[in-house]
C-alpha cells in the first residue's frame, strides 16, 4: 500500500510541478515496485533498491525517448533595433521579433545610440553580438 500511495503522489507532482516527466517516472518506478511486493514479499531495503533502479531506468529511457528540443538559431545578418544606448565594451538593449534582448556590440570601440538599426553577427548566451547597420553599409 505505501508504494501505491508514494507512486500517485509522485505522479501528482508532476501536475503541478512540470518535472519534464522525472517525478511521474519515478511514480511508475513506484507502482512496479508495488506490484512486486504483492508478489514476492521483499524485504524494506530490497523495496527501495528496486524503486531506486527501475526510477533511474524509466528517467533515463524517458528521456531518451523524448524528442530533442532544438534550440532556436539567429541567422546571420538578421536585423534588429536598438532600446537603449550600447556603450564601448558594455551591454544595452535591443528590440528581436517583438522581443527585448541583451546586446553588445561587436567592436568593443563603437558606441551605437538609440533607435538605430542593427544586424545581429551572433550571440552568447542570451547577449546578441550585433554592429550598427550603417557600418556594414559602408
Amino acid at each position: 500500500m505505501f508504494w501505491l500511495i508514494v507512486g500517485a503522489m509522485l505522479c501528482l507532482v508532476e501536475l503541478f510541478v512540470p518535472t519534464a516527466f522525472t517525478a511521474f517516472m519515478m511514480g511508475m518506478g513506484a507502482f512496479v515496485v508495488a506490484l512486486v511486493t504483492m508478489v514476492l514479499p521483499l524485504k524494506g531495503a530490497f523495496q527501495v533498491a528496486l524503486w531506486l533502479v527501475l526510477s533511474t531506468a524509466f528517467v533515463y529511457l524517458s528521456h531518451r525517448l523524448m524528442p530533442k528540443r532544438r534550440v532556436s538559431s539567429i541567422e546571420n545578418a538578421t536585423e534588429a533595433q536598438t532600446v537603449s544606448e550600447i556603450l564601448p565594451g558594455e551591454t544595452g538593449r535591443v528590440l528581436y521579433e517583438g522581443s527585448s534582448w541583451r546586446a553588445r556590440c561587436g567592436d568593443e570601440k563603437l558606441a551605437i545610440a538609440p533607435n538605430q538599426k542593427v544586424y545581429i553577427v551572433g550571440r552568447e548566451g542570451t547577449t546578441l553580438i550585433v554592429l550598427p547597420a550603417n557600418l556594414l553599409k559602408s
